[in-house]
């Protein structure tokens, strides 16, 4: 999450360079503690920005493949003149269900946010008893941790072996980046904890026996 002064600094570059700024947001509702920040309300915003969203991740419904944009008039129409040649269409019935969600008060989107939270810190605790180290993250659904607490600085090695080891897969982040960014990376795992609690509890026992199964 960033901090208000750095959105805002992003908006008046773009007004310097007469930019247009794509800001995905599917992670509006994924936060923890803090405030979520429209980059489009901020002052100067409004009129250059594109904001996209998706039920992938609000409502944890990735494979519907249902998003959404706004911002202005004349954007929007050239956007959806692109996707209309890229895709042509959608799940007609996900749009119609995502449209009523979409529609829900306040409190439904709360209470994910409360829910994740709560998930959040059950896989947490069995990744700390593992002996990693443990970026808590203030949004989304995933944790990254760095294995080089345990002598591991390979985490595609790691990620190759956890399930044999332990049971429990992770995806190594260097595989996400460029060469430069891979080597920066490269001891980090993430983990998601959208899962049934009972699911991350059992995740988090077995994870705790790592150390000794290394």
């Amino acid at each position: 999450v960033f901090p208000r002064e750095v959105l805002q600094r992003v908006v008046d570059l773009a007004r310097k360079h007469d930019a247009i700024i794509i800001t995905d947001e599917v992670y509006e509702h994924l936060t923890f503690g803090v405030r979520h920040i429209p980059v489009a309300t901020l002052p100067g915003a409004a009129d250059r920005t594109i904001t996209i969203s998706s039920a992938g991740k609000t409502f944890s419904f990735t494979g519907w493949k249902v998003g959404w944009l706004s911002g202005p008039e004349h954007l929007v129409a050239a956007v959806r003149t692109v996707k209309q040649f890229l895709t042509y269409s959608s799940g007609t019935p996900f749009q119609s269900a995502i449209a009523a969600a979409l529609a829900l008060p306040d409190e439904f989107y709360e209470g994910i946010s409360a829910t994740l939270r709560q998930k959040r810190d059950i896989l947490s605790e069995g990744l700390r008893a593992a002996g990693l180290r443990v970026f808590t993250p203030d949004g989304t659904y995933f944790v990254n941790v760095d294995t080089s607490p345990l002598g591991i600085r390979d985490s595609v090695d790691l990620a190759r072996r956890l399930p044999g080891l332990v049971g429990v897969a992770a995806i190594p982040v260097p595989v996400f980046c460029h060469p430069e960014g891979a080597e920066r990376t490269r001891s980090l795992l993430r983990f998601a904890f959208c899962k049934r609690n009972d699911i991350l509890e059992e995740a988090a026992t077995r994870l705790a026996t790592l150390r000794d199964r290394l």
